[in-house]
């Protein structure tokens, strides 16, 4: 299978990395960025072809990638419109609906949406997908062994919940390192120095969410097992009821869904 990058950024080079560590062979990917510093990084460190513009070579592709940011996508398109066969086109930018990016490709449909996140970076991310109904089951297996190369993956029954997919997991990330500076915070409030209060801080949480993921039982089995009845835990927990934290990262969880339906409307715009 050989896979194009449109773009060369962060995302870009971390799939290039998985990809290459999956057993792709550097001949059979391509990355296309503006950037001379970029292609040269990505050339030197994976041995992939980086080139300045796309190019036959760069279409003669099975998957292409869209890693270009969402307000650089339009003008990124307007070189490609008309130029594509059969390839599947896979766009990593957040908020862009299939309906644009197919406009600006000149009607073209074979198109997966996704959203990974951050932890993509060290091989650990979730991303959500979302295929085009003309897009058939080999396509769709392609954009999820490429997205595959860092983490899980999970398809998407609707591309109106891709909005919801960035609030809960693109955005997830930022949510939970803001309950580690606040778990952090708490502990230099205790009298611990720094790094021990942000060792204490990091390690309990993905310890937790370690257990978690291995575990078949729901969360909130584990959250009791933890709590003792007039115990710390309890304390603690009454005290963020209290606060009403479970309702706050809900509704802040719909505002960033009401976000990126906004930006979504405002990216598609001629």
């Amino acid at each position: 299978m050989k896979i194009s990058f449109l773009g060369g950024g962060n995302m870009a080079t971390a799939l290039t990395g998985g990809l290459a560590e999956r057993g792709f062979a550097a001949t059979d990917i391509q990355v296309v960025d503006l950037q001379a510093e970029s292609r040269a990084r990505l050339a030197g460190r994976f041995g992939v072809r980086a080139v300045e513009r796309v190019d036959d070579d760069v279409l003669a592709c099975d998957v292409l990638v869209l890693a270009v940011k969402p307000q650089q996508m339009k003008a990124a398109l307007a070189p490609l419109a008309g130029r594509l066969t059969n390839q599947t086109v896979v766009s990593i930018a957040a908020g862009l609906r299939l309906a644009d990016i197919g406009r600006w490709l000149g009607g073209y449909r074979r198109l997966v949406r996704a959203m990974p996140n951050t932890p993509a970076l060290i091989g650990a991310g979730i991303t959500g997908l979302y295929a085009d109904p003309s897009v058939d089951d080999a396509g769709r297996t392609a954009a999820e062994r490429v997205l595959a190369a860092v983490g899980s993956t999970v398809w998407i029954a609707a591309e109106a919940q891709m909005d919801a997919v960035t609030a809960v997991s693109g955005s997830g990330p930022a949510y939970v390192f803001h309950f580690i500076e606040a778990l952090e915070a708490a502990g230099t409030s205790l009298g611990f120095d720094a790094a021990t209060a942000r060792r204490l801080a990091i390690d309990t949480v993905l310890g937790a969410a370690k257990l978690a993921a291995g575990s078949d039982e729901a969360p909130s089995v584990l959250r009791e097992r933890v709590t003792s009845k007039g115990g710390t835990t309890e304390a603690a927990l009454a005290s963020m009821a209290a606060s009403g934290v479970s309702d706050a990262i809900v509704r802040a969880v719909q505002a960033a869904d009401a976000r990126g339906r906004e930006l979504g409307e405002q990216l598609g715009k001629d």
